[in-house]
């Protein structure tokens, strides 16, 4: 299968330096309007597509992010791997501001959010045991190292509602929790991208410290935007390695595109043809 590399991220990704043939495209979705139109193009030869997250000008907040619209709507349109680039807090004094983390857990706290493309009429359960795709990850650290990015091979995210950040004691907790990273963004981002089917990676770039750290005790926000503004130019080189190499790296054999095959619960006769024809793009594969 042809790889076609789906980012979503933020608004240090809108222009990426040889992207050929850009244009932006509206995707229509059944789960609603995607957070923007997504921008295609080709880059080193390989067809990519960027979705903002936020939308243009960030018009949504980490709640009101229309996640399953958004993952929906890649998969309708082609996109076998997707790539999440995100805003986060550092819990370890080794991962510092300016970093990037290659995430490979997440424990999530979010509750606001509509968190599967499943439910009644038509049940399925699908395996996050291991929520990223170990290939395209490694790709991703390759092409960040190979960017210059200082990059950390694995880590936990702690996926927080938001839009406030936490108070002391909360940031404590979770690092006792073992957690090594904190954002608001990628739950139910990468559940939604297991149960369309998808290849996705994680990556976390490190812009403040939470309010854990003694010498930097409450994030502030003027620092962070000034991070965001260095890490946004990191992650363009990073993507422009990750499409310059991605040929080279060996197919997933994590069953990252097969997730669908026994988790679907409901028996034929009792499938809601609303909800069916809603799955068309996420689970054709198997209905």
């Amino acid at each position: 299968m042809t790889t076609y590399l789906g980012i979503i991220g933020g608004s240090g990704l809108y222009d990426i330096p040889g992207l050929q043939n850009p244009q932006w495209i509206t995707v229509h979705s059944p789960w609603g309007t995607p957070s923007d139109a997504i921008l295609t193009g080709t880059l080193h030869e390989q067809k990519i597509a960027f979705l903002p997250r936020h939308g243009r000008g960030h018009v949504h907040s980490p709640t009101t992010v229309p996640y399953r619209a958004n993952i929906d709507a890649l998969k309708r349109l082609g996109v076998t791997d997707v790539v999440s680039i995100s805003a986060c807090g550092s819990f370890r004094e080794n991962m510092t501001p300016g970093d990037f983390v290659v995430v490979d857990q997440f424990i999530d706290r979010t509750f606001a959010r509509e968190k599967s493309f499943f439910g009644s009429g038509c049940v399925a359960h699908v395996s996050v045991a291991h929520p990223t795709c170990p290939t395209l990850s490694a790709a991703c650290l390759a092409a960040g190292r190979s960017a210059g990015v200082t990059m950390h091979n694995g880590g936990t995210y702690l996926a927080m509602e938001g839009p406030q950040f936490s108070c002391a004691a909360e940031s404590h907790m979770y690092r006792a929790w073992g957690c090594d990273v904190i954002g608001m963004t990628n739950m139910p981002e990468a559940k939604l991208a297991r149960e369309a089917e998808l290849h996705y990676a994680s990556i976390a770039m490190i812009t403040d410290f939470d309010s854990w750290h003694p010498d930097h005790a409450a994030v502030d926000v003027s620092d962070v935007v000034k991070t965001l503004q260095a890490n946004g130019t990191k992650a363009r080189d990073l993507v422009m390695a990750l499409c310059a190499g991605l040929a080279t790296h060996t197919a997933c054999t994590a069953g990252c595109g097969t997730a669908l095959t026994h988790a679907i619960m409901t028996a034929p006769t009792n499938r809601d043809p609303a909800l069916i024809a809603k799955l068309d793009a996420v689970a054709g594969r198997v209905l």
